[in-house]
């Protein structure tokens, strides 16, 4: 596909957070960029100031005029959308030429250098990491993030065309479009069984994925992942591994072992063994690439995170209230290791709003068991996303199978009156809900008593 005969591009979903990375994208190569998404948000206002047409009803009359032309106008959509959505069906009825946003990744991964994160877990963290490393050492990158980075307030780095950093979803299958130089595989844990049916079928995607990355290219993978390639670990065998790993001052400062040889005095600030093992596959891809470990050394030590991403809301002597948008099992006892491992000794209250029917009732014991290693939990009803209920799956179901003594199901509205009532030193926000619009909330309510 050539872009350049495009003129206008139009999302359906377009305030997703890949979603809008690729709006942003087109903005800025020069096109006319508009869009429908359900509700307003932070994403979409951003694009709106940026000159995106947004509107939040499902009508083909608040179409803009430009985007009907079907000669000129591509059209992305989300595999999120429902069926018979109007103006995805009155695109198709017109014959417009309409993409998934993981087919328009797929074609500018084909034609640039691309360095493509996989796996269940640690995509955005690792994904922002390896954008900003490449970024820092002045290379001509293009970073689309699945989440806001706290470096650049965007999902999008931006400062050349000629390299892409992508995250492979292995959501409905949409990595096997891309086409990577360098790809990495960071985790396989069971996740998507709506999608894929059994575990199994997972892991087969992930080794159909590892057969897209170009002649020549090369696999990274976690080592202990059954497949081959370049390993990387923490205190490991692994062929890049960090090692000799201290706390100081709430940062990781380790040193780098490469088959070229040792690299010390690196420095990190994100929590949790689960973000060091995303720092090291970012350095090892970034130095596969041709990025200096002098140069590296730098640009980790200046790395500021994701947001919702094991974010600091609050952060005193007397509290701590941390954001996190950990939604697996997995997800939640790496959290989990990290809160326990900067603040040892402290009480720990976890407020958890689980995402999706049929990741709840696939996961149920596994939930069970990561959400009881929490002092206190405070457990909000599911987040439906794109499911509709399923009979027997709610929260009060997952709440019974926790082994808490201090475990109670509440409302939203309930949630600063719960934390008030708590002597918790450190309080937990997690889930990839809508829970995140209370983290501004609550930061409010306590940032007046801290």
């Amino acid at each position: 596909m050539n872009f350049e005969n495009i003129n206008n591009v139009y999302f359906i979903g377009v305030g997703g957070i890949g979603m809008s990375a690729i709006a942003r994208y087109f903005v800025v190569n020069g096109k006319q960029v508009g869009g429908y998404d359900k509700t307003p948000t932070d994403i979409t206002n951003a694009l709106q100031d940026l000159g995106v047409a947004i509107h939040f009803n499902d009508d083909v009359s608040e179409i803009d005029t430009p985007f009907l032309n079907a000669e000129s106008t591509l059209v992305i959509y989300t595999p999120a959308i429902p069926k018979g959505h109007s103006e995805f069906e009155y695109f198709k009825a017109n014959n417009f030429n309409i993409l998934k946003r993981s087919a328009i990744l797929g074609e500018i991964t084909r034609q640039t250098f691309c360095l493509a994160v996989a796996g269940t877990h640690g995509k955005t963290t690792t994904t922002s990491i390896l954008g900003h490393l490449l970024n820092a050492c002045n290379s001509p990158v293009t970073a689309f993030l699945g989440g806001i980075s706290e470096n650049y307030n965007s999902n999008l780095i931006l400062n050349g065309t000629e390299v892409t950093v992508v995250e492979a979803d292995e959501f409905d299958r949409s990595f096997l479009t891309l086409s990577p130089d360098l790809a990495c595989i960071t985790s396989m844990d069971a996740d998507h069984l709506d999608i894929y049916g059994n575990a199994e079928e997972l892991v087969k995607s992930f080794k159909d994925f590892s057969e897209c990355i170009k002649p020549g290219g090369k696999l990274f993978i976690k080592n202990g992942l059954p497949l081959s390639g370049i390993t990387y670990g923490i205190e490991d065998n692994a062929d890049y591994c960090a090692q000799n790993i201290s706390i100081e001052n709430g940062s990781y400062i380790f040193d780098l072992r490469t088959p070229q040889g040792l690299h010390k005095g690196f420095k990190f600030s994100l929590p949790g063994r689960h973000n060091l093992s995303n720092a090291t596959i970012a350095l090892a891809m970034a130095a596969e690439y041709g990025c200096s470990y002098e140069d590296l050394k730098v640009a980790l030590e200046s790395y500021k995170g994701v947001k919702r991403r094991f974010t600091y809301q609050i952060k005193t002597e007397d509290f701590v209230f941390i954001d996190d948008y950990a939604h697996h099992p997995e997800e939640i006892k790496a959290v989990h290791q990290a809160v326990r491992e900067m603040y040892p000794g402290k009480k720990v209250l976890a407020v958890f709003q689980p995402h999706l029917f049929s990741r709840t009732k696939d996961f149920i014991d596994e939930f069970a068991e990561s959400l009881s290693k929490f002092d206190e939990l405070l457990l909000l009803d599911i987040y439906p996303a794109r499911e509709l209920p399923i009979e027997g799956v709610t929260s009060k179901w997952l709440l019974d199978k926790i082994e808490n003594a201090n475990k109670k199901l509440v409302q939203k509205a309930n949630i600063i009156d719960e934390i008030k009532a708590s002597d918790a030193q450190v309080v937990l926000t997690i889930g990839a809900g809508d829970i995140g619009q209370e983290v501004k909330l609550i930061k409010e309510a306590f940032y007046v008593e801290n």
